[in-house]
């Protein structure tokens, strides 16, 4: 059997800051503060999968048929343990966390009476697929649970527990009517994407099983970034995570877990696998080793990214730099534009290693897409520096993602860049209080705003 080189270094790694964007291949003139859109690939990461691309390029027969599955099944036993996973059979690669979410969502058999519920804060993709399900026969009901932010952990438990017996009451008026007991499924964030927060999500996941609802987490966020990862402990019913996201792997490499009770329900890899039904029984692992040609080096570029980690000295290390300095940059940036952070208490309970800091727009201003696509085209085109951008309770904010790389001095000197832009945007746009209309055009798009 192959298995993964685990890589050894002989320096010692460079100073968190600024120093290390030596160690990843950034535009020197760009600073990243939107790291968790993407990931970001370290150097020494990709030099060290660079002997695997060579592999399938040698014998692109063998490195398919057989070597690339000895390296994943590898890996995949490296990474059951590293998030607690009580099995490595119960723990696959996909691409993405949307492309695990898909799969099982759109795996449950779904009936008349069925409930599929989601969040006001999920992935945009993801609340869209849930209404996809409710909107295609047997038409099960899509319905959402409000999260508004400021709040606290408290607050969201006692509502989601409110929430989810109240989904109980309707399943059971349908159950008295159909004669079956409806099945409801709830997506739950571990980590939202915006605003970027830490939700008390195994204590939902509990409330889940205390009420029998099925609970599926994207964990999109949480790999690389959430601390001492046990999934056994924590035991939701299914969970997602993005390793090209926090943990340094090369994108797309995403972890679906699926402890061996819920296996039953995916009957099938999404593409379907040719190990579909193959021998009778339940092949899970096996489906997901080979439904397609792909690149499946990015899968193999997880057990380099967690060597990357150990080397700058292990996840506490990592994420005690980037908590701080997420903190410290937001409340900078906070004082800089006069506004202040989404996570108000006195714990930041919310968060971790991304910060959300309020836009200073007047109450009034519009939350249409454009303004978005305004920002991306001011400061990612024109300034060289991107966060986030979202609307949320009646502001817009910036989600900012701190790295090994960042300083606060970045937060600083993305404050200047939003308030040169937000002023043009007002200027554009108008503040809201009547509607204007313009055509804006650069050498990438043309959009008319009404």
């Amino acid at each position: 059997m192959a298995n993964v080189v685990r890589l050894q270094y002989e320096s010692k790694p460079p100073p968190f800051g600024h120093e290390m964007r030596k160690c990843f291949s950034f535009d020197p003139e760009y600073i990243n503060m939107n790291h968790g859109s993407y990931g970001s690939l370290p150097s020494p990461v990709a030099e060290a999968i660079k002997p695997y691309y060579a592999l399938a390029e040698a014998n692109p027969d063998l490195f398919h048929r057989f070597t690339s599955i000895d390296l994943i099944r590898d890996v995949r036993k490296r990474m059951a343990k590293f998030v607690g996973a009580a099995h490595t059979e119960e723990v696959v690669f996909v691409p993405n966390a949307s492309h695990g979410l898909n799969t099982i969502l759109r795996s449950f058999i779904w009936e008349e009476g069925d409930i599929i519920s989601s969040c006001n804060t999920t992935y945009n993709s993801i609340s869209r697929t849930a209404e996809y399900i409710s909107d295609i026969p047997p038409h099960p009901e899509a319905v959402q649970f409000t999260l508004l932010f400021p709040t606290s952990h408290s607050e969201i438990i006692q509502n989601w527990r409110a929430y989810v017996k109240s989904l109980n009451e309707i399943r059971n008026q349908s159950a008295q009517k159909l004669g079956r007991r409806p099945k409801i499924v709830a997506i739950i964030d571990s980590i939202i994407s915006v605003p970027g927060a830490l939700l008390p999500w195994k204590e939902m996941v509990k409330i889940c099983k205390e009420e029998d609802v099925w609970s599926v987490v994207d964990g999109a966020h949480s790999i690389g970034q959430e601390l001492d990862l046990n999934l056994a402990e924590a035991n939701p019913d299914f969970w997602v995570t993005n390793c090209h996201k926090w943990m340094y792997a090369k994108r797309g490499c995403a972890l679906l877990y699926v402890p061996k009770r819920n296996q039953h329900i995916i009957k099938a890899s999404f593409p379907t696998s040719h190990a579909y039904k193959k021998g009778g029984g339940s092949n899970f692992v096996e489906q997901f080793e080979w439904n397609g040609t792909i690149d499946f080096v990015p899968y193999i570029s997880a057990s380099c990214a967690l060597d990357f980690r150990a080397w700058l000295g292990g996840e506490h290390v990592i994420n005690d730099y980037c908590h701080r300095i997420a903190l410290e940059g937001g409340k900078r940036l906070a004082q800089i534009l006069g506004t202040e952070i989404i996570d108000q208490g006195q714990d930041f309970q919310f968060t971790l290693s991304m910060v959300n800091v309020a836009v200073p727009f007047p109450p009034t201003m519009s939350s249409a897409f454009e303004i978005d696509m305004a920002f991306r085209r001011k400061l990612l085109i024109k300034r060289k520096i991107y966060p986030a951008f979202f609307y949320h309770n009646g502001k817009w904010w910036i989600r900012c993602s701190a790295q090994i790389w960042s300083q606060v001095e970045d937060f600083e000197v993305l404050g200047e860049a939003i308030l040169e832009a937000s002023k043009e945007i007002l200027e554009e746009f108008g503040d809201g209080t009547e509607k204007k209309t313009m055509i804006i055009e650069d050498k990438d798009e043309r959009l008319i705003v009404n």
